[in-house]
């Protein structure tokens, strides 16, 4: 690039554009400065591909273009000789961030039409014109475009929109090549500078001064005598990322003609459903291939060309990353780095985390048309097509029957885990990213869509309305899309998941390169399975509740919740203890040695009752007692703020009887299990701590009943006894908690609702809007709140390493799975975090590409 001094506007005009095509060792072309198609350009002319005369403007001279600062025209058309016809194409930084629709053919008037019919005959002469005066009447001129609508090659119509030209703009089309040129360079820069463009790039992640360099290209017609024509090509499948020769040719055509569907349209390479360019014109088609092979090479990467053959020559016009799916993002990726293009470390950088998820479930076909007809938050990912069903019992019987059903609900309770169980997805009236619904279905790899605010559930009525007033009723067929948060109407186009041989392997060299461990939160042995599957170092989290809703097991916790005493409360539970050991036998069978960390019973016993009249009736009914003594009971539990009440420890210590029936099954299920395999040291885990003396209560119970079963077996084991920090004041005196715990586990669900003072089930209303005014950046339930939260398990980690150096530190709620929390946990030096199962990949990716420095907010 000229370089010119401060004053010297000559210099500086001149300086303005480069014409790298012609000094290409000295040329300073940078993507932060020219855009990234310059910057690729002129990767392809050293790599010796055919690319016409180029000359790019920088984002500052495209800046003053809209400023009204015009660079020297004549010295820049002087470069493509007398009588010059070039393209104008938009350069931005990152091709995602979009920019205005290029301009072909300015150039084109009477002197050049004229002369074109000579050389290449009246009908290309007039397509071209045609095309141009087009172009730029609706893009330069901001014409009405239904006044330019008319194709083809006729004089007619190319002196039909001339004439259009004129009665609209008051004069005749501009005929000098200089003022065509300067009105399109002007036109691009402004609209890239306007507010409506602005809005969409930053939508697309641009920042807010993105700038756009332009590239000037001189023109390879595709139109005229010999084999004329443009078309696109790629050698991938950007859906599945397989070798495959893609796109299309269109003879005596320009741009991207050939994307469109048209008669006389070919396949490239040779192809049983019709013609192709490898059969028409073999040496073209095989120089493609080669010129695939050098940028594949060179470049590091897949590309789709652009391309123009003008009476037989070959024209390489532009290159661009091919556009893929994340299931060929990942195998792409991958196959570079089994050929030694990429080492392996650049294709873990090379995958947003985020596309993980989706190759684990099942997603609408991005390509199937959509009919959306509610909108919430995106709880957990995936799509699901199914019957819409309003209850747990009629999700159950759907299942029994064979028949894919999406159940529907104003909010999950645990009475729903049943129905969430049978349902192919779940919908939610109310509710965040960590509702019930949402933690629930992402453990159970259920797609969700939560805070479904512009939907009203009628149950009684058996219909669901939308904001539109649209009326769905039990049993018509919907598509639920967790990923994008989406009801459609009717069943969409399905994509199965994609855990195949590239996936695998990208999951391997991820475990290599992570510093930091990544465990599942997992409630099941079929939770346990998928964590497993997902390569999992083990369980962060066994939510032991979840295993009582079963039906049986739900009859027996009511008989301990009336029990008279304790004597009669152990009594019962004893009949609960063999279900419960043989659980942790079979988490403990599957894990293989592994690390299992076991939270004993957490939630108020009122979740385990009714509460409707007709359910507190069934229950007197089941345990042969007056209803008005249910009655008493259920009204007895009931608590202004139960999940503030009695529950956790608290309950453990009020009932301790609980407790002791649970570890007994965890000692009896460990001395089975390492009976035939390897020890097992299983981690209990006690919730809602914030006091030391909880601890010391709970552990005194614990210890002697671990001796008794020890004496009892002849067999000696070990375990190890945690807390579970989710109360601000547990944080804060993490150094006396620590004393007595061998791990501090941070469950930053229920740390977060405390520090904010705010319900995570009831935030969804109003997050949006808190999040759009700037009161909060994200959704503290969604993304950790590293200021607030963040204090809080500093000063608990500090503190606790403080008086216990060895402890173990972690966190196990939904926020283990998302980068910025395992950013966080990795600089606090915690030893591993812990997500739902089908979280597990993601989080493992993350942590992978945060060790090999990748930045936490790289674009």
């Amino acid at each position: 690039m000229l370089q010119g001094r401060q004053g010297d506007a000559a210099v500086q005009k001149q300086s303005e554009f480069v014409d790298f095509t012609q000094i290409t060792p000295g040329a300073d072309i940078v993507p932060a400065r020219h855009g990234g198609r310059a910057k690729c350009l002129q990767r392809l002319i050293r790599l010796g591909l055919p690319v016409p005369r180029t000359v790019a403007l920088s984002f500052g001279a495209v800046h003053r273009i809209a400023q009204g600062e015009m660079p020297d025209i004549a010295a820049l058309l002087g470069l493509f000789g007398r009588a010059p016809l070039v393209s104008v194409r938009p350069s931005s930084q990152d091709p995602d961030w979009g920019g205005p629709a290029s301009i072909l053919n300015i150039g084109m008037n009477d002197a050049r039409h004229a002369a074109l019919v000579e050389s290449h005959g009246a009908a290309a002469a007039n397509a071209l014109y045609l095309s141009f005066v087009q172009a730029y009447a609706v893009h330069v001129a901001r014409l009405d475009p239904d006044m330019f609508e008319e194709e083809g090659d006729s004089a007619d119509a190319l002196a039909a929109a001339l004439e259009a030209y004129t009665e609209e703009t008051d004069e005749p089309f501009p005929q000098e090549p200089a003022r065509q040129l300067s009105e399109v360079l002007r036109s691009m820069a402004r609209a890239w500078e306007g507010t409506t463009a602005r809005l969409l790039r930053q939508a697309r992640g641009a920042p807010a001064d993105a700038g756009l360099g332009l590239v000037v290209q001189a023109m390879a017609l595709g139109l005229g005598p010999g084999e004329s024509g443009s078309g696109l090509i790629q050698f991938v499948d950007g859906k599945t990322g397989k070798r495959q020769v893609t796109g299309r040719y269109l003879g005596q055509s320009q741009g991207r003609a050939a994307t469109r569907a048209r008669p006389g349209t070919l396949y490239l390479g040779r192809d049983p459903r019709g013609p192709s360019l490898e059969e028409r014109a073999p040496e073209v088609f095989a120089q493609l291939k080669r010129y695939g092979e050098t940028c594949r090479i060179n470049l590091r990467e897949e590309m789709q060309i652009e391309f123009t053959l003008e009476n037989g020559y070959l024209h390489v016009l532009d290159a661009v990353r091919v556009a893929r799916s994340a299931r060929g993002a990942v195998r792409i990726a991958v196959m570079l780095a089994d050929e030694g293009i990429i080492p392996r470390e650049e294709a873990l950088l090379r995958i947003e985390p985020r596309a993980v998820s989706e190759l684990l479930h099942s997603q609408v076909d991005p390509s199937d048309p959509r009919h959306a007809i509610a909108h919430g938050i995106a709880a957990s990912p995936g799509a699901a097509v199914g019957r819409l069903v309003f209850g747990s019992a009629a999700a159950q019987a759907s299942a029994a029957r064979g028949e894919p059903c999406i159940l529907v609900r104003r909010e999950t309770t645990p009475e729903d885990i049943r129905g969430m169980h049978a349902a192919a997805g779940v919908m939610t009236e109310r509710g965040g990213m960590t509702s019930h619904a949402a933690v629930i279905a992402r453990g159970l790899g259920v797609p969700c869509v939560v805070g479904m605010s512009d939907m009203r559930l009628h149950r009684r009525d058996g219909v669901l309305i939308t904001a539109d007033g649209h009326k769905l009723h039990e049993g018509d067929i919907v598509t639920l899309d967790g990923t994008n948060g989406q009801v459609l109407l009717g069943e969409g186009k399905m994509l199965n998941p994609a855990l195949d041989d590239a996936f695998q392997a990208l999951m391997s060299w991820a475990e290599t390169a992570c510093d930091i461990g990544i465990r599942a939160n997992a409630d099941t042995p079929a939770d346990a399975q998928t964590a497993r599957r997902f390569g999992a170092d083990g369980i962060g989290l066994c939510r032991t509740e979840h295993m009582f809703f079963e039906a049986d097991r739900l009859t027996v916790m009511r008989e301990m919740i009336f029990a008279a005493g304790p004597e009669d409360r152990a009594s019962v539970l004893e009949r609960l203890l063999p279900m419960q050991r043989e659980d942790f036998k079979q988490l403990f069978e599957i894990m293989q040695g592994l690390p299992v960390c076991i939270r004993l019973f957490d939630p108020p016993l009122h979740e385990f009752l009714p509460q409707s009249r007709e359910g507190v009736r069934e229950l007197a009914e089941a345990l042969d007692l007056p209803l008005s003594d249910v009655s008493r009971r259920v009204q007895a539990l009931s608590e202004f703020n139960p999940m503030l009440g009695m529950r956790g420890v608290r309950l453990g210590i009020k009932v301790p009887e609980i407790y002791d029936m649970q570890a007994r099954a965890i000692f009896e299920a460990t001395i089975e299990v390492s009976r035939d395999g390897a020890p097992v040291v299983p981690e209990i885990m006690i919730p809602l701590v914030s006091a030391m003396r909880e601890v010391e209560l709970v552990k005194t119970r614990i210890d002697a009943l671990a001796a008794a079963v020890r004496t009892e077996r002849g067999v000696d084991f070990d375990y190890r006894l945690g807390v579970m920090v989710e109360t601000p004041r547990a944080a804060l005196r993490a150094d006396e908690i620590a004393q007595h715990s061998a791990f501090l586990s941070f469950g930053t669900n229920d740390l977060t609702q405390m520090t904010y003072g705010l319900s995570r089930d009831d935030a969804g209303r109003f997050m949006g809007s808190y999040v759009k005014q700037g009161v909060f950046v994200e959704d503290p339930f969604h993304t950790l709140d590293t200021d607030g939260v963040g204090e809080l398990l500093t000063i608990g980690a500090e503190r606790g390493r403080r008086a216990r150096p060895d402890v173990t530190l972690s966190i196990c709620g939904e926020h283990g799975g998302n980068a910025e929390s395992i950013d966080f946990c990795r600089r606090a030096g915690f030893d591993y975090v812990s997500c739902s199962p089908f979280r597990v990949p993601v989080a493992r990716l993350a942590a992978a590409q945060l060790t090999l420095g990748k930045p936490l907010f790289h674009d």
